[in-house]
């Protein structure tokens, strides 16, 4: 993997940039659509590339791990082979999966026993084996295997789960060391910073990762229900410490002022559910702000959805698309998840261009506060 800075700005920390990957280059800031379970949900590959243009997707190990199952993966020729994607892909690591099933998992030093969410099958996670199943999935980047801590929490947790985590990587790199890749493009591996809200633990956290000298870093234990400013204070901690010329990657975020505010902060990728999961549910952004779409006011709207450059935002009115998600059709989720992924392009989009035009601190100011409007 090859990260080239093309620009940076001038009055804060953001900078364009491009990722080089076997698959393909990522231009960034980039925000990556989430594919849990291989696929991104009621979205059309064909839509995802030619429509939103969608450089990189997110597969998720713990899913793809329980079913299709690492012997259909491998046999497919890795998630590349099996969905048919030919662009770069990461993986997460599963952690966040596993924090989440708190009550049907167990830490140790050892990994994570937890049981299947759809069967109650007994699995063991380790370091070790999360990492030979992200090489039978074959995504271009690889998610270390990481404990995230709930928000609020003690900094004697924190502290203690920020150091399992920091043990449980340093196995990690040793297994993806004695390993290679199986369908022979280059894999790499990326560290995640952790500590929660505590600056001395974000501050440690991410100097032991630093230290470690893999090819990206990333920032995980944010969004999960600490307030924005918290998120932004550690995030700039953060990226203080991790080198320059690397990548960084912010976990599961998020909003979009949330996202312009971290790309200022030195961010590069972005990945979460929002686009599409609150689209299903009809929140509906645009450049003018947020929209819920259930609302009666948009029940005789004929108006297109936005003025983006796309079949969905532009040849549907609010009108319709609110009367397909009250009435239950998948064409709604369709268009709803269509439009707001091509609004996250559209928004990285014109943040490199400002970026590089040198004035992006002056258009983010102004988007961040636009685009936030409840319509």
């Amino acid at each position: 993997m090859q990260f080239t800075i093309e620009k940076k700005d001038s009055q804060s920390s953001a900078r364009a940039a491009r990722i080089k990957t076997d698959h393909g280059e990522i231009i960034t800031p980039v925000f990556m659509p989430i594919g849990t379970t291989g696929g991104v949900k009621a979205v059309h590959f064909s839509e995802l590339e030619k429509t939103i243009g969608a450089q990189i997707i997110l597969g998720n190990t713990y899913h793809l791990f329980i079913r299709p199952g690492m012997d259909v993966m491998r046999e497919a020729g890795g998630l590349h082979g099996f969905n048919g994607w030919k662009k770069p892909i990461l993986t997460d690591s599963g952690g966040y999966q596993v924090f989440s099933l708190a009550d049907r998992r167990k830490i140790t030093e050892e990994g994570v026993k937890f049981h299947s969410h759809i069967d109650g099958a007994k699995h063991l996670f380790t370091p070790e084996n999360v990492m030979d199943t992200e090489r039978i999935i074959g995504g271009d980047i690889m998610m270390a295997f990481d404990e995230c801590v709930a928000h609020p929490c003690e900094h004697q947790v924190a502290k203690k789960s920020m150091e399992l985590t920091h043990r449980w990587l340093v196995r990690c790199i040793n297994r993806f060391n004695e390993t290679t890749n199986i369908y022979n493009h280059d894999q790499t591996l990326f560290p995640i910073v952790q500590g929660s809200t505590f600056k001395d633990l974000r501050i440690e956290s991410a100097e032991f990762i630093a230290a470690q000298n893999l090819e990206g870093n990333a920032i995980g234990g944010l969004s999960v229900g600490e307030p924005a400013d918290e998120m932004y204070a550690m995030t700039e901690v953060v990226c203080k410490i991790l080198p320059i010329e690397k990548p960084r990657y912010l976990m599961g975020v998020g909003m979009p002022d949330n996202i312009l505010e971290s790309i200022a902060l030195g961010v590069d990728m972005f990945d979460c559910v929002i686009p599409t999961r609150n689209g299903r549910n009809g929140m509906i952004f645009t450049k003018n702000g947020i929209i819920n779409i259930k609302n009666k006011k948009w029940e005789r709207d004929f108006t297109p959805l936005d003025d983006l450059d796309n079949f969905a935002s532009r040849d549907y009115s609010k009108a319709f698309l609110r009367h397909m998600l009250l009435s239950n059709e998948i064409l709604g989720c369709q268009i709803a998840s269509v439009h707001n992924l091509s609004f996250y392009h559209w928004m990285m989009k014109e943040a490199r261009e400002k970026i590089i035009e040198g004035t992006f601190w002056e258009w983010k100011n102004k988007m961040v506060k636009q685009l936030m409007v409840r319509l």
